[in-house]
């Protein structure tokens, strides 16, 4: 049967509620400013950067900010609070579809890897400016951040269960130490190194102190 003109057309998918575009607008808006001031925060420091700035950044006027936080301080704890939040449940995910504890731990290191290597900006913002977070959000932070750790100490337990969870812990933060040294170990004399060499170093390394044999304490 030949295909006629009418059967050949295909419909456009209906438009969005005015409300919905507009929603979808103020979000899209929100996402940039965050980009904006993982970036700006990274290379000038939190108190040198201005609403102006995040704005310009932004493709918006400074006082539009406000639509959206209510200072550059909001800026700043919704920017860390995402970021943890997302590790806490990428975190999560990772281990609800892994098939043991080993298994488990090798997705985990590769999903720490993946966030620093995709995330330096934030990373270095978390290291210089923790301490310009309103109190409230420090404690958040500090909460979301506390269990991303404990989901690498259960995953650990597994592996190494005659170890004790503080040892455990250790390892696990020794571990994101390592790894999130990456804004500043990825240049060598002025040189980025490649992701794709970064990747894999950085896993092998991190699997490595997280699975070496601990050393018994000197004896007198």
């Amino acid at each position: 049967m030949p295909v006629t003109e009418s059967s050949q057309t295909t419909q456009a998918p209906p438009a969005l509620p005015a409300s919905t575009q507009r929603s979808q607008a103020k979000e899209n808006r929100r996402q940039a400013l965050l980009s904006a001031a993982a970036e700006l925060f990274a290379v000038d420091g939190f108190n040198r950067v201005s609403l102006e700035d995040l704005g310009a950044a932004a493709g918006v006027s400074g006082p539009a900010v406000y639509r959206h936080f209510s200072g550059k301080q909001a800026v700043l704890g919704a920017l860390l609070l995402s970021v943890s939040q997302d590790l806490l449940d990428g975190g999560r995910r990772v281990i609800a579809d892994s098939d043991g504890a080993a298994v488990a731990l090798h997705r985990l290191v590769e999903f720490h890897v993946d966030f620093a290597l995709s995330n330096p900006d934030v990373i270095r913002v978390q290291d210089q400016d923790f301490s310009n977070l309103a109190d409230e959000d420090q404690a958040e932070v500090r909460t979301l951040q506390r269990n991303y750790v404990e989901l690498w100490v259960e995953v650990l337990a597994g592996l190494h269960p005659e170890t004790e969870a503080a040892e455990l812990r250790m390892r696990a933060q020794a571990t994101f130490g390592l790894i999130n040294s990456t804004p500043h170990s990825v240049r060598s004399h002025g040189r980025r190194i490649a992701v794709k060499r970064a990747r894999p170093l950085l896993q092998s390394m991190a699997l490595a102190a997280l699975m070496a044999p601990a050393v018994p304490a000197p004896l007198g």
